[in-house]
């Protein structure tokens, strides 16, 4: 079976849940698949989306176990590591979602890891067209559906916040004032990432901080002493 799709022990094992459960969500349409002789077949960018659009709802422990089940090495500083202060823009002057977009491809230029300016950007469009990765909480996460390895030569984050929020998807009509693109080499980094930055929107304050930041320095600090926190949490 081709690494782009699994069986269902295979989707367990990736999910880190109970084959029987995984079972049991496919049956009731609760995960996308479809049959195949029989057998249930998972496609590994559905599955993704689909982790994706649960992340928002998770508990701190299940976004834990997640990251974990994605990591090969222990707990440690990811979002820092990926993220420079060339990669910020506060603020960022762009007030539409096609101008932020661009904008935020130029910013991941800057760490000199984008081969491909013009593919990820194209990718990350579709992925928005698809549904936006806007959240209620002012936060978006741009990011392609797909890894794209052959437009990096490693994964890369880059964060921007707006003076002020535009509309760019989000849930009942909210404005976006704050962004993060994740141009990740492969999925197992794209789902740590997600997963921890997910984490550090769930602590008290944190998106507050980062509103208050007036510097891309300033920004980058509060992000990594949030990571920190978290990790030794």
């Amino acid at each position: 079976m081709g690494s782009d799709m699994m069986d269902m022990e295979q989707l367990a094992a990736y999910l880190q849940r109970d084959v029987r459960e995984v079972g049991k969500l496919a049956s009731r349409g609760h995960l996308p698949g479809h049959k195949v002789g029989g057998q249930w077949r998972f496609a590994r960018a559905e599955i993704n989306q689909w982790i994706e659009t649960q992340m928002p709802s998770l508990t701190e422990k299940e976004l834990t176990n997640l990251e974990a089940a994605a990591a090969r090495d222990g707990a440690e500083p990811l979002l820092a590591n990926l993220l420079s202060e060339a990669s910020i823009a506060v603020p960022l002057a762009a007030s539409t979602r096609a101008s932020v977009l661009k904008e935020l491809v130029n910013l991941a230029e800057q760490s000199w890891q984008v081969y491909d300016p013009e593919a990820i950007l194209d990718a990350v469009r579709q992925r928005e067209e698809m549904a936006s990765t806007a959240l209620p909480s002012g936060v978006a996460i741009p990011h392609p559906r797909r890894p794209l390895p052959a437009a990096l030569g490693e994964s890369v984050l880059a964060y921007a916040r707006t003076a002020s929020g535009i509309p760019f998807g989000a849930p009942h009509g909210g404005l976006t004032d704050l962004f993060f693109l994740v141009c990740c080499r492969d999925d197992r980094t794209h789902l740590r990432v997600l997963a921890r930055l997910t984490r550090l929107f769930l602590r008290p304050g944190f998106l507050d901080e980062l509103r208050a930041a007036e510097t891309p320095s300033e920004s980058w600090e509060k992000i990594a002493s949030a990571e920190q926190q978290l990790l030794h949490a």
